[in-house]
């Protein structure tokens, strides 16, 4: 019987390196084997050969739970990697007509809400072997969209910008923000002396929408140290629908608009590009590449302008 050569002894195998991704993502051993449906002793000899081969610990117990040693982060990142690699050889073989697998997408809540509905079904039905999971992509819940896709965590992600650092770009148009105030304040134009009159309500400060409202306001002159932070959209919007204070918001966070509400436009444009984000060597996998045409398809040549009908009967 030939004998397994050496080299091939000393290399981790595909169920150790999803032992490992599997526990550190988990935050213990017993979490880990309730998602994966395995043993948690399966689980732990698993994690052990692999911490044999390495040559130290790659995990440790915290109060917390089980997270993950330095050397241990370090290789969750390869080992993340190696395994989307080896699944990828698959997806790569793929028919555009026969696609299957599960296709991972992270999205924030406004994007999850009113962009993927409607593709999702028409993917389904297209691809009804493939199964979607959707992941949340809130900068204030954990990490972000572009996070996940480089952890190898997602496949895609609904994202802002126009540009993120190792990631592929598929634009989708252009959302706008709104001044938000109660009904009663009437439908006459928004000044920068309103804006810096407050008091202003806005999501917290590590939101990249906080981010790019405040520094807009910054440029028309406004100081903005008299800021609230509310973490829900739905709060921010019922405390100003009762004289609380006004807002700033993105277009497509404010659909369907609540009763009570009068948006208008800023005293100066302020935007930001929604696009999907994929890693590049990945984005032209069979599956990911179908889903992308897919929600460019279903938004239509102008999408920013139907999401602007769906507002405009409130502030024109």
């Amino acid at each position: 019987m030939p004998r397994t050569p050496v080299a091939a002894q000393n290399q981790p195998t595909l169920a150790q390196l999803r032992a490992l991704i599997a526990v550190v993502d988990a935050g213990g051993f017993g979490e880990a084997a309730a998602e994966l449906n395995a043993s948690q002793s399966s689980l732990s000899e698993a994690v052990g050969k692999l911490e044999a081969l390495a040559g130290r610990p790659l995990l440790r117990r915290s109060a917390s739970g089980t997270v993950p040693t330095p050397a241990g982060l370090r290789a969750v990142a390869h080992a993340r990697a190696a395994v989307q690699a080896a699944g990828d050889v698959l997806l790569a073989a793929q028919d555009d007509g026969e696609l299957s697998g599960v296709l991972r997408i992270s999205s924030f809540r406004s994007a999850a809400t009113h962009l993927l509905p409607p593709v999702l079904a028409a993917f389904r039905r297209q691809h009804p072997a493939v199964t979607i999971r959707l992941l949340d992509g809130d900068r204030n819940r954990g990490d972000t969209g572009e996070q996940q896709v480089r952890s190898g965590q997602a496949d895609l992600a609904l994202v802002e910008g126009e540009a993120a650092a190792g990631l592929r770009l598929t634009p989708l148009f252009q959302d706008d923000y709104l001044f938000v105030a109660p009904a009663s304040r009437g439908p006459h134009p928004v000044t920068v002396e309103e804006l810096a009159g407050g008091p202003l309500l806005l999501s917290p400060r590590g939101n990249s929408c906080h981010q790019r409202i405040e520094t807009h306001l910054l440029g028309l002159g406004v100081d903005t140290p008299g800021i609230t932070e509310i973490e829900q959209d739905s709060v921010i919007l019922g405390m100003v629908r009762h004289g609380l204070g006004v807002t700033v918001m993105p277009r497509l966070a404010l659909l369907p608009v609540p009763d009570g509400l009068i948006l208008l436009p800023l005293p100066a444009p302020l935007n930001r590009t929604m696009a999907v984000a994929a890693l590049p060597h990945r984005a032209g996998l069979p599956l990911i590449r179908a889903f992308t045409a897919a929600l460019v398809a279903s938004l239509g040549p102008r999408p920013a302008e139907q999401f602007a009908s769906q507002t405009l009967r409130v502030w024109n």
